[in-house]
């Protein structure tokens, strides 16, 4: 039986050598065992042949010396030799020869007295020698090995007998163990190339087997091939589906159990064509076509097969793998799994198109449309009117409100949408909200107490075939918003114990999205009431320009856009835009902050780039301050403004901005351009950098317009393109701010918008040139008097002489205080507008500061009556000084109660003030 190779074996087919040499096969170990075995006994071997040819060349030495000795011991004639005159004469020449021809170092001839007869080197010769000759000269013959001073050696000695039998000499013969071993060392070349040889053999034998071994494990580790048969013996015996390995020839080469019981194959399967097995025709000729298939059904006696089949390339020999799932059961599950997966993607398009806008109603409305008719014929949404209106729902109550009805046709009796319903205590809707559960009526023809609500309707609901219905309690976070209806109609049929718990998940999933769109409603329902309160109601009166103005919310909720138009003193008025970052209550309280706090900084009669300093740096402590809480600030950076201030009287308009836009002047001919502003950054990023301004001089009959961003920008257009939109709108013939107004929102916003947008539109006016009267005044206290005068005819000529007595003293006052403490130039303007304004400028920037003065103060009186008389005074700066301003009605006003004006004459005046 052959074994499924593993997914991805073909990649690791050994191609080069170092497949063999890898560990993690079972073919590379089994070669670098074999050939470290190898290379052992090769080891052992030159070990051995070295270490005895080593022994062999000791014992050869020994063999050599001691038959050197021996020979040369017992020659014929050493006898007389020795006893001869010169014995040395006679010897040495026949040792050395003999030396020659044994290969010794030496044979050397002692007497025994120790003296050298013979030796090597002739030098010794004579010279008494010491050594272990006790043995030889006691007639007995040895060999040792000793340490010399040419290395290890071997020597043996032989003692020389007379005919007697006495020792008369001893002859030793020395050889050096290196001479004798240098014999051998010729020899291991031939020995290491010998084993050399044996050891390529070796390797390569071994690189073939395991090389074939490599082919038929596939490169497979241990590990693998372990697996592999684990999971073959799971395939063939646990695994629930058949598997069927055909070869080329439509021969069964593996069948597992599972396949063995679909198919009912006999125990000798395998090695058959599957055409033999007894198979029907049906099954038969798929498994043994070759070609390829995916859930194809194919009977098998009576059971119904499932069967896929795949080509076995390149994963191993040519084939194919059929496996056989068995269906049958699953025939009877098909209808309703078909169901389970309508009632599954129902619940998918519920959460997709159900709460798709934060609008209560129209998500009570995307859920009964969701449902009809997959779910239900017709679909009903009731919810308490508080929900509707975005509040906290009350205690769990039956009465409701009629909010989305789908599927109606005609009249079937069901309640119209809008109505107001109160269940009656035997309703379903009513049964439902005091059981907090989903109610059933399987079929309303055969209960009676759901008549009791209205009998006319629920006999013309009969008549239009409703027969079957599901009241399920729209709760969200374990608070009742409503009740959902679903009815079924003839010929569709009733509802089914298992539909109750489907219209339950349905419901729940709904009711979040309507929670959320009721939460929805509250938040914007606050946001709009707090940014109507914090917006301006009205444009106030003033003169110098006539004003229009749009705000327009995003259509996502409310933002922070804002506009303002500030009366200033001197017939001059401020006109501010801003925009805050964002939308809902938090943009919306922070525009109202800043709002307040440009209001709050006019009131200084700031110029426009001080106001927006100061405002930068309010923002800036804001974000720092608030910011180290413990609750989270999401600060205000990101808030922009353009604030200009326009005079009537010279025409002329400073303006500064802080991140926002510039704005656009039309001229009276019609032609528009876009004055380049320096821009700072946005509030609360200028680091206390100081702002700058640009001055700009008007004609009478221009309009300035002001705007935020989202009235040039959107996603479908960039800046550049929407400011030329903006210009083409606002260019052409002279129309009323209110018309001009009307031109850009038409021309700007033709399908609505994604952001807040604000629009002021100013005329500007110019103060009639008769109505103004100026003065220079000498630093002389006597020059009071004179000015006086003339402001009185001035003030008759413009028929205001009913206020002419309080506006001398008035001018008396703030002339006096600046010729004492100001410096030149002095100058008194009066300027007759809505009210009477009178300044007095002087080169001083020290402002005088009103004070209540003791009984027994001979002065400080002055400011007092001013403040007393004037409706309004104050200072502002000028770039030469300071100017003092106060501010009239047209009408006398009366004297305060209680008050001596003569007397409160004679304490401000002083004498020479006259």
């Amino acid at each position: 039986m052959s074994a499924l190779p593993p997914k991805g074996w073909a990649a690791r087919r050994p191609q080069r050598l170092s497949s063999l040499l890898s560990v993690r096969s079972v073919a590379g170990e089994v070669f670098l065992l074999q050939l470290a075995v190898v290379v052992l006994l090769v080891a052992a071997a030159v070990v051995a042949l070295v270490v005895q040819a080593r022994s062999a060349g000791m014992l050869d030495a020994r063999n050599r010396t001691l038959a050197a000795a021996g020979t040369f011991a017992n020659s014929p004639g050493i006898d007389a030799a020795l006893r001869s005159p010169d014995p040395s004469a006679v010897l040495q020449p026949s040792a050395e020869a003999a030396r020659k021809i044994a290969g010794v170092d030496g044979i050397n001839v002692y007497s025994l007295d120790g003296v050298t007869l013979t030796h090597s080197n002739p030098e010794q010769i004579g010279k008494h020698v010491v050594g272990p000759f006790s043995k030889a000269a006691a007639g007995k013959s040895f060999t040792e090995t000793f340490e010399g001073s040419l290395g290890r050696s071997v020597v043996s000695v032989v003692p020389v007998k007379a005919a007697d039998g006495s020792v008369i000499a001893i002859v030793s013969s020395p050889v050096t163990v290196e001479n004798v071993q240098s014999m051998v060392n010729r020899q291991l070349p031939v020995v290491l190339g010998t084993a050399a040889g044996v050891l390529a053999l070796s390797a390569g034998g071994t690189a073939l087997v395991s090389r074939r071994l490599l082919r038929r494990t596939h490169g497979l580790g241990p590990a693998e091939m372990t697996r592999m048969y684990e999971h073959h013996d799971a395939v063939l015996h646990a695994v629930r589906e058949g598997v069927l390995i055909v070869g080329a020839g439509g021969r069964l080469l593996l069948a597992n159990d599972e396949a063995r019981r679909l198919l009912d194959l006999p125990a000798d399967a395998e090695g058959r064509p599957v055409t033999d097995l007894g198979l029907e025709e049906g099954i038969a000729e798929p498994i043994a076509s070759g070609r390829s298939a995916t859930d194809e059904l194919h009977m098998a006696a009576d059971r119904l097969l499932a069967v896929n089949i795949r080509p076995t390339d390149p994963y191993g020999q040519a084939g194919t793998v059929v496996t056989l799932r068995d269906t049958t059961e699953l025939r009877a599950l098909t209808g309703r799994a078909e169901v389970a997966r309508e009632r599954l993607k129902l619940l998918y398009d519920a959460g997709v198109h159900v709460g798709t806008t934060l609008d209560v109603e129209r998500t009570a409305g995307e859920l009964a449309e969701v449902v009809v008719p997959r779910f239900a014929d017709i679909a009903t949404v009731d919810l308490l009117d508080p929900v509707l209106r975005g509040e906290e729902p009350p205690e769990p109550g039956t009465e409701m409100r009629r909010t989305a009805a789908v599927g109606l046709r005609g009249d079937p009796g069901l309640y119209p949408v809008g109505e107001l319903i109160r269940f009656v205590p035997t309703s379903p809707m009513a049964i439902g909200v005091a059981g907090g559960h989903a109610v059933l009526e399987t079929d309303l023809t055969a209960t009676h107490d759901w008549r009791a609500q209205d009998q006319a309707r629920a006999r013309l609901m009969l008549d239009h075939g409703l027969h079957s219905f599901i009241a399920v309690p729209l709760r969200a976070r374990g608070v009742l918003l409503g009740m959902v209806g679903y009815w079924r109609v003839q010929p569709s049929p009733p509802f089914e114990d298992e539909d109750v718990s489907f219209a339950e998940e349905l419901t729940a999933r709904a009711a979040l999205s309507i929670d959320n769109a009721r939460r929805f409603t509250r938040e914007h329902t606050m946001a709009v009431t707090l940014q109507r309160s914090l917006l301006p109601r009205g444009v106030p009166e003033q003169s110098a320009v006539e004003v229009a103005h749009r705000y327009l919310p995003a259509q996502a909720g409310v933002g922070g856009d804002w506009f303002d138009v500030i009366p200033l003193p001197g017939a001059r008025v401020a006109l501010v835009v801003g925009d805050v970052v964002g939308h809902g209550l938090h943009a919306a309280a922070t525009m109202g902050r800043l709002r307040t706090a440009v209001h709050n900084f006019s009131t200084l009669d700031l110029p426009p780039d001080e106001l927006l300093s100061h405002l930068d740096e309010l923002v800036a402590h804001i974000d720092t301050d608030e910011g180290t809480g413990d609750q989270e600030w999401l600060g205000i950076t990101g808030a922009t403004c353009l604030c200009a201030v326009y005079d009537s009287v010279s025409g002329q308009v400073t303006a500064a901005t802080a991140g926002h836009p510039g704005p656009a002047v039309v001229h009276p001919d019609g032609t528009v351009s876009f004055p380049e502003l320096p821009v700072s950054p946005p509030l609360g990023l200028g680091a206390g950098m100081p702002m700058e301004t640009a001055t700009l001089t008007l004609p009478e009959g221009a309009l300035l317009a002001l705007f935020t961003d989202g009235l040039i920008e959107s996603r479908e257009r960039d800046l550049d393109a929407g400011l030329a939109v903006l210009g083409a709108a606002l260019a052409g013939p002279a129309r009323t701010p209110e018309e001009t107004c009307a031109a850009v929102i038409d021309a700007m916003l033709p399908t609505g918008h994604n952001d807040d947008i604000a629009l002021l539109v100013a005329r500007t006016r110019r103060l009639d040139p008769a109505r103004i009267a100026e003065w220079e005044v000498p630093a002389d206290p006597a020059a009071v008097s004179p000015v006086r005068n003339a402001c009185a005819r001035r003030l008759a000529d413009w028929g205001l002489e009913d206020i002419g007595f309080t506006t001398e003293l008035i001018l008396s006052e703030l002339l006096t205080n600046a010729i004492r403490y100001g410096t030149e130039p002095i100058g008194v303007r009066l300027l007759y507008d809505r009210s009477l304004i009178l300044e007095v400028s002087d080169g001083s920037s020290t402002s005088p500061h009103p004070r209540r003065a003791e009984a027994t103060d001979e002065g400080g009186r002055g400011l007092f009556l001013v403040a007393q008389f004037a409706e309004r005074w104050g200072t502002r700066y000028t770039a030469r000084g300071k100017i003092i301003w106060s501010e009239q009605a047209l009408q006398a006003k009366a004297a305060p109660a209680g008050e001596d004006l003569g007397a409160a004459l004679l304490a401000a005046w002083d004498d020479e003030a006259f």
